[in-house]
């Protein structure tokens, strides 16, 4: 996938070695386990583990970054934990906080075959749930007096036959969404993160696919163009510019 007019120096580039670190640090991960006998434990690790979702973590604290906010001000891995409404905290996967201000929280997940019907349901619920908390605890003044932040969903999905292909859906008493019938999981996801947005859950998603075999690579796709990795880079680009 080729990005071009980035206002992101080497999007492009940053997103595909985005991609090859993932599926690299996937198949790593399974050889180890393997090695020491729990293929089982090394196919559960490959699909649970974070460290596969750094290099677009990386890539999003690069952008904020250019953008005009010091790194010190960006957190990842420590001291990403938020109040929540619901629950009284939440990790998030990078987040921006200046002078006790949040600017911004992302969230980066993904999935894998072969149990996409079960994980489907699973991811969209966590997304939406986890945006719910965050926008409840922003109205009751959890975050201070910060302004409304940026948050962002990232989410790559496995690209193979049984993603792409249509999936059927049960209609015992009442007729689904007609965008819902016959629609792949790859199609579900492209929905999902739009409609995110469209009913601002999130002020920015960006949707990818990528393949084992052709991703180690860098290689990936971008199913639609309102959920492109360098739409979702200008909005936080934008966003963030605001506070410089």
């Amino acid at each position: 996938m080729t990005i071009r007019g980035s206002i992101f120096p080497g999007l492009s580039e940053r997103s595909e070695q985005a991609v090859a670190h993932y599926w690299q640090t996937r198949r790593a991960q399974i050889k180890k386990q393997q090695e020491v006998g729990k293929a089982d434990q090394g196919l559960r690790s490959a699909v649970t583990g974070g460290a596969q979702m750094d290099g677009f973590i990386d890539l999003f604290t690069e952008i904020i970054i250019n953008a005009g906010i010091s790194e010190q001000y960006v957190f990842r891995k420590k001291s990403v934990e938020l109040p929540g409404y619901f629950r009284p905290t939440k990790e998030w996967d990078l987040l921006v906080v200046r002078d006790q201000t949040l600017l911004a929280a992302i969230e980066a997940k993904s999935q894998v075959g072969p149990s996409f019907g079960n994980n489907f349901n699973n991811r969209t619920e966590e997304a939406m749930g986890s945006a719910l908390d965050l926008w409840t605890a922003y109205r009751e003044h959890a975050y201070l007096d910060s302004p409304q932040p940026f948050l962002g969903y990232f989410f790559m999905l496995e690209e193979c036959e049984a993603s792409s292909r249509p999936v059927k859906v049960k209609q015992p008493h009442f007729k689904v969404f007609q965008e819902f019938e016959g629609a792949s999981y790859q199609r579900r996801y492209e929905l999902f993160c739009r409609k995110l947005v469209l009913e601002r859950h999130y002020t920015a998603a960006a949707f990818i696919t990528s393949s084992d075999k052709e991703g180690v690579d860098g290689s990936f796709h971008v199913p639609a163009d309102d959920l492109s990795l360098e739409r979702f880079a200008k909005i936080l680009t934008g966003h963030i510019g605001t506070f410089v």
